[in-house]
């Protein structure tokens, strides 16, 4: 992005950034703090030990999302700037009908009500009114990803943007829980932070390509994991 001058363009790409910045933040009061996406699991079961193992199970983690959840994202970008609500509520059932654990299933519902709800209050478009009253009325499960794809789409912020925020998100979520269940530094989830985004732009080229038939994600050990974490006797997050 350049902002060297003071023009519309550079104006209306600052305040984008902000937008996607805010709506991005990991801060932001939608509960993704209570989940650690299978990590709590994975760590009682010896599979994440260290900061290697940490950083293949979150970049297995991204490449999941990316090939799952993200292409319904941007399919839904593309319904929500239509305003195509029965597109979108379709979309929506197959992101639901993938996640095979009720825990998952259930932070991707709650995280995109509330995403929804603060949507509605925040930026106010009629399309997010519509989407929640969707979600009330159980016309449609509501999840995060989907809720994200509106929320972008009526800011008229792109499709690549949602793209970003939704796995950032996903890494974020690991790397945060990992600092409060095993010993690694904060040092240490920055590298692999920082070493992880840097696959984002060749992640969205893919993506971007891909039709929504082509979704899937394909991880076995990882459900594996998030089904036993539902029988844990202790447990510290919600997935």
């Amino acid at each position: 992005m350049t902002i060297e001058n003071d023009g519309v363009d550079a104006t209306r790409s600052t305040a984008f950034l902000s937008r996607m910045l805010q709506f991005g933040d990991s801060m932001f009061p939608i509960g993704a703090f209570a989940f650690s996406s299978g990590l709590e699991s994975a760590i009682q079961k010896g599979v994440v030990t260290d900061a290697a193992t940490l950083r293949a199970f979150a970049r297995t983690a991204l490449e999941q999302a990316a090939r799952g959840d993200c292409i319904a994202l941007i399919a839904a970008h593309r319904a929500a700037t239509a305003s195509d609500v029965d597109t979108l509520a379709r979309i929506d059932a197959q992101v639901y009908s993938r996640k095979l654990s009720d825990e998952v299933r259930t932070m991707s519902v709650r995280m995109g009500k509330k995403f929804t709800e603060m949507g509605v209050e925040v930026v106010g478009a009629p399309l997010l009114r519509t989407w929640r009253e969707c979600i009330e009325k159980s016309v449609t499960p509501g999840c995060y990803p989907i809720a994200l794809a509106i929320n972008f789409a009526v800011q008229d912020l792109p499709a690549s943007q949602a793209f970003v925020v939704h796995q950032y998100g996903v890494a974020t979520t690991i790397l945060g829980a990992a600092l409060r269940l095993m010993k690694v530094s904060h040092i240490e989830t920055q590298k692999i932070l920082f070493e992880l985004t840097g696959q984002t732009e060749g992640m969205y080229a893919t993506v971007a390509a891909a039709r929504l038939s082509d979704m899937a994600g394909f991880a076995p050990l990882t459900e594996i994991l998030t089904a036993i974490h539902t029988r844990a006797h202790v447990r510290l997050f919600m997935s």
